[in-house]
């Protein structure tokens, strides 16, 4: 029987993605995404907040079309589904870090950076497909890379 292990994240991007060639011809487009989650505080009556930031990779073969990184900027609301995982390392002072990854096979650009969409604009007019990564060709690869990605 198939399993499916997906999430969907729908934040704000922190910061402009960015490209790393690897080695066999596989590009990864990264980016960090921020989750706000609010509440009040019920013993003080004020309003909370907790970010979790979640780095994610779309992944590409070397010419495949990068339309994608016109979009994705600093303050961008997006939509992404993909396979998450966590990583840990050691930092220079011997603490472990671990960080959310997610390896993203769908984008969906909800609001610009900017926040107005001008008539002009076609962020709602992709072929949703045209965004979506390309893990199934590249997942070999991944695999080898995986120590390489930051």
């Amino acid at each position: 029987m198939a399993t499916i292990f997906e999430t969907r994240l729908i934040g704000n991007i922190g910061k402009d993605a960015t490209v790393k060639t690897m080695e066999k011809g596989v590009i990864a487009v990264n980016f960090p995404v921020a989750h706000n989650k609010n509440w009040k505080d019920k013993r003080t009556g004020e309003q909370r907040t907790k970010t979790t930031w979640v780095n994610c990779t779309i992944w590409k073969r070397d010419g495949a079309n990068m339309r994608i990184l016109d979009f994705l900027k600093k303050g961008t609301l997006v939509e992404i589904t993909g396979t998450p995982f966590a990583k840990g390392y050691l930092q220079e002072d011997n603490s472990v870090k671990t960080e959310i990854r997610l390896n993203v096979s769908r984008t969906n650009i909800l609001r610009p950076s900017g926040g107005s969409l001008r008539k002009d604009d076609e962020f709602f007019d992709f072929d949703e497909n045209e965004f979506e990564s390309e893990t199934s060709d590249t997942s070999r690869a991944l695999e080898e890379l995986e120590q390489d990605l930051f």
